[in-house]
This record gives structure tokens, sequence and C-alpha cells, in this order.
């Protein structure tokens, strides 16, 4: 039996679709296919996973794209599972293996230690195999030209590091962290303090901000629902990024004001803020109008991102 296709106007798409990516294919790869489905110029990801690993990656469309900066500043969740004894020069199971050890005498407890030093705000070194730049240029582009590259550390934030499970040589980790933290250099990190070498066997991340592998769909699910036409059926509103902030409605008569990219001053009746602080501003129908930043000396609220959701 043909499915049959529903007309509809691409240019209204405006959400965030949350992906359960696949193994083996980019987060390019993810975006280039639902933009192909959706026929937008507007579709981008909000955080790359690397080929190997799988789960969450919310995909944004249209308006959505423009909040693209909340989804990658906020806090992810992985598992990761790491195996002991074996080093790779990429920190994953794709690399060329540098070492082997033995693990026997690694215990529950010696991982439980190890992983106590990362927990907080430390400093990290990524993997010369990432998409970093340096001097405008990829890290993995010189590191596959056998170019000696410094890569210098970076302060990242584990908010939360478990040990699930150990039975040699494979320990299973969670990890909950902010923006910039690699799973990849977590594990290489842990060999190193254990002297045995060890690189991330597999990598699955389980949540970006609001979104859990629950809200996902699958790739070729997605896909299949998007060609029929039925985008709203998976299609979360572009605000479900925003949860996170303050929300006001805007009167009808200052709606004018914002949507011409003009402040709004508390004495208008809007509460007053902490300087630099985002707030999501609606219509009296609940149409997401505006996010509006807050300037304390002048004690008003500046339209930051307009939008047109129509």
């Amino acid at each position: 039996m043909t499915t049959k296709k529903i007309g509809f106007n691409r240019a209204s798409i405006h959400g965030i679709l949350p992906i359960d990516k696949p193994y083996g294919i980019t987060s390019m790869d993810v975006v280039r296919q639902i933009k192909k489905v959706v026929q937008q110029k507007k579709v981008g990801h909000t955080g790359t996973l690397d080929p190997f690993a799988t789960g969450v990656i919310p995909i944004c469309i249209g308006q959505a794209t423009r909040l693209t900066e909340f989804l990658m500043d906020s806090t992810k969740e992985y598992t990761g599972l790491v195996e002991l004894g074996t080093e790779t020069d990429t920190y994953d199971s794709l690399g060329e293996t540098k070492s082997i050890k033995s693990t026997e005498s690694i215990s529950y407890l010696d991982i439980q230690s190890a992983l106590s030093g990362f927990l907080g705000r430390v400093e990290q070194t990524p993997p010369i195999y990432s998409a970093l730049k340096k001097d405008g240029r990829r890290l993995y582009d010189m590191a596959r030209k056998g170019e000696n590259v410094i890569v210098e550390p970076r302060l990242v934030d584990a908010f939360e590091i478990k040990l699930e499970s150990y039975e040699e040589p494979f320990a299973t980790i969670f990890v909950r962290c902010g923006k910039g933290f690699y799973m990849r250099s977590l594990a290489h990190d842990i060999g190193e303090i254990l002297g045995t070498g060890a690189h991330l066997k597999t990598l699955r991340r389980i949540r970006t901000g609001p979104f859990s592998l629950e809200d996902c769909f699958s790739l070729e699910a997605a896909r299949e629902i998007l060609t029929n036409g039925n985008y709203k059926e998976i299609l979360r509103a572009p605000d479900s990024a925003l949860q996170h902030l303050k929300k006001v409605v805007i009167d009808d008569s200052h709606l004018a004001l914002v949507r011409t990219g003009q402040s709004l001053s508390i004495e208008l009746g809007l509460p007053a803020g902490i300087d630099n602080e985002f707030i999501r501003a609606y219509s009296c129908e609940g149409e997401l109008i505006a996010l509006l930043k807050y300037k304390e000396l002048m004690k008003q609220w500046f339209p930051k991102k307009v939008f047109d959701l129509a």
C-alpha cells in the first residue's frame, strides 16, 4: 500500500525534534537527513555526538534554530562503557590500539577512587581527535596529518559521576555534566590514573536539557512521519527549550514595541530582573513573542530575539 503524503506549508515548521541518534553516523548526517525531508535551510543540531555514540540529539527546525545555544549550554547526561587495559589514539573504540595492559589488580573501589577526582569544576584536556578548532583548523585534521599539536586543558563541570558496575575489564559510568565535557577524555584519564590505559568503548547520551530518551524518535520514524506531513505529532514547541526561564505576558498595547525591537520599562508593569537575565515573553493568546534581556542599570527589558511562529 502506498503511503499518501499530506500537503503542508513547510515554511511553517518551527520546533524541536528530539532524535535518538543511531550508531555510525555523525550529528551533521542527522541534520542533513531531516533537512532533506522538511526542505528548510534552517535546521541544526544542539551538541555533537561522535559517530560511535548514540542517544539524545535535539534537532532545531525553523525559528527554533535561534534557540540552539540554550540547549548547547544545557546539562547533559551520559552512560559510558569504559574498557580498561586497552588504550587507543582516539580514546574510543574506533582508534588504533596504543597499548594493552593487565587489569587483574584493579578493583571496583580503585575505579571509584579514580572517579572522585573528576567531580566538580575540573580541568580536562580534550582528545586531539575532536572537532575543536585551533588556529582555525579542526584538531582531527591536524592529528590525521601527524602534526604535533598541543591541546590546552579547559574548565568543565561534572555535577555527578557514578560507577554503575564493573566486570573486568569493563566499567559502566554515569555522568551528568555541563557543556564541553568529553567522556572520551574521562575514560582516557581514568586509565592514566589506574596505570592500565583505557578507552571509551560505547557511549549513550540519555539526556540533553529537558529532553530524555523517552522523548526521542528514531531517525527512521522521524523521516517517515515528516514525509507524511504529520510533523505536529513529533515536534516540540520552540519554547520547550526555555522552560527554565521565567515567563511574562505582554499586553496587546505593548506588543508592537517588542516586535520592533524597542525596550520595555518595568514601569509598564513588567517585573524587575537580574542584570543580563533572560525572560520568555508571550502574547495574551499564549504565542511566544520574544526573549527579553534585562538591563538593571536602565531598569528595562530589551528584546534579544523576536519570533514569528506563524
